[in-house]
Formats: structure tokens, C-alpha cells, sequence
């Protein structure tokens, strides 16, 4: 499974399965997607490889942690390792070709964006936060 930024200069390969997708609403992720929700997947570091420009990101961290990596060419938001070192968070956007998951769960929608109402009704988990490694294990069932 292969995705890259915008521009092309970023890209990576992901392999096995896939884990399912998860829809964060929290402020900080709206701001970074410019959208409802901030689309993504947690994947083992062992199954992630840069192919391309690792160089060509860059990364912005907020005084509470939350870390944002992005392509300095073109914006868009690329996958970043998480703070254990043990994997990585993917933009499920970048994807570039077809997958067998989908989104499993929404997390922080007590955060939601007041216009964001859709997600509610959609049968989806839904989290007050981000769940516990073995609620994420029960969604990945």
C-alpha cells in the first residue's frame, strides 16, 4: 500500500494489513485537516517505509506535545511516529491506492465541531477520548 503528499515529494509504503481507520474530531486535528475530523490509522513501525523525501518535512510541535509533520513543498499532512517510537500515525488521505479497512470509530467527539452533527447517527463507536489499546483491539476484530 503505497500514498504520498500532494505533491509527490513525500511518499511511503505500508504493508500487511491494515489496521481500521479512526475519525478524531479534537480541535487541534480539525485545524490541522481543515475539515470535520482528521482521518487516520496507527500502523507498526516495522510495516511503515519512507520511499521518497524524508528531508522535504517538517514538523511543528504545540506546547502540550500534539505534533503536526507536513510536506514543506506542498502542506499536506504526512505520517509521523508516534511518541513511543513504536508506530506511526498515517493521514488515511495519502493513500493512494484502493484499501480493504474503514473507519471504525470516531474519538473526541466530545470535542466535535458544533456544525459537525453527521458523524452522530452513523452506527460507528464513538469515543469521549482516544480508546484504550484493547477497545482499539475489540474494533479491529
Amino acid at each position: 500500500m503505497k500514498g504520498s503528499c500532494l505533491c509527490g515529494a513525500v511518499s511511503f509504503e505500508l504493508s500487511g494489513e491494515l489496521p481500521p481507520i479512526y475519525q478524531c474530531h479534537c480541535s487541534l486535528c480539525r485545524k490541522v485537516s481543515g475539515s470535520s475530523s482528521n482521518s487516520a490509522l496507527v500502523i507498526q513501525a516495522a510495516k511503515f517505509r519512507w520511499l521518497s523525501a524524508k528531508q522535504d518535512t517538517q514538523s511543528y510541535t504545540t506546547d502540550s506535545g500534539f505534533k503536526s509533520e507536513f510536506c514543506r513543498l506542498c502542506g499536506s499532512p504526512v505520517p509521523n511516529l508516534t511518541a513511543n517510537g513504536q508506530s506511526y500515525w498515517v493521514p488515511a488521505g495519502l493513500l493512494s491506492d484502493p484499501i480493504d479497512t474503514q473507519v471504525a470509530a470516531h474519538v473526541y467527539v466530545d470535542s466535535h465541531a458544533d456544525w459537525d452533527v453527521a458523524f452522530l447517527n452513523d452506527g460507528l463507536s464513538k469515543y469521549a477520548e482516544m480508546p484504550t489499546k484493547e477497545q482499539w483491539l475489540q474494533l479491529s476484530k
